[in-house]
């Protein structure tokens, strides 16, 4: 069976979003976040503006900050159904931070989010974070970006 991703990018409004959509082209996303997928599926990538990312992080987590990102997962079995919103801001300042390019933090956030939606968490044991830790230096090494940690 031939994996595929039904890939849907939306852009917010937010300063500096043209840089983001210039950067995250759907091929570009698509080629991340497919080597990360265990089963076919479709996903939602948006990347938004801090208010809206706050709003959602408030609203579905109760934290009330922008946060990298947020993954929403409905199916993850034989068909991976999910929502990623990513944070451009926070991606931008975190890239900054921790001296990686744009790109390489959001390919890092998408193969993230991508293990999340198929059930993955590092919240839930140190075991569970290094596993994941690991398929995501993995990953990354694939596509040609350094370890993310």
């Amino acid at each position: 069976m031939q994996l595929t991703l039904d890939l849907v990018l939306q852009f917010g409004s937010f300063p500096g979003m043209a840089q983001h959509r210039a950067l995250l082209r759907k091929a570009k996303v698509a080629s991340w976040i497919e080597p990360a997928l265990r089963h076919p599926g479709e996903i939602a990538v948006r990347i938004v503006g801090d208010d809206e990312a706050r709003a959602l992080n408030l609203q579905y987590r109760h934290k009330d900050y922008a946060t990298n990102i947020l993954t929403f997962d409905y199916a993850h079995d034989a068909w991976v159904e999910a929502d990623l919103v990513l944070c451009g801001p926070v991606i931008e300042r975190e890239a900054k931070e921790q001296r990686k390019s744009l790109e390489e933090h959001y390919a890092h956030m998408l193969v993230h989010g991508a293990l999340h939606a198929q059930g993955y968490d590092h919240e839930t044991s140190e075991r569970d974070a290094l596993e994941m830790e690991a398929l995501e230096i993995l990953l990354l090494g694939a596509l040609g970006f350094r370890n993310p940690y």
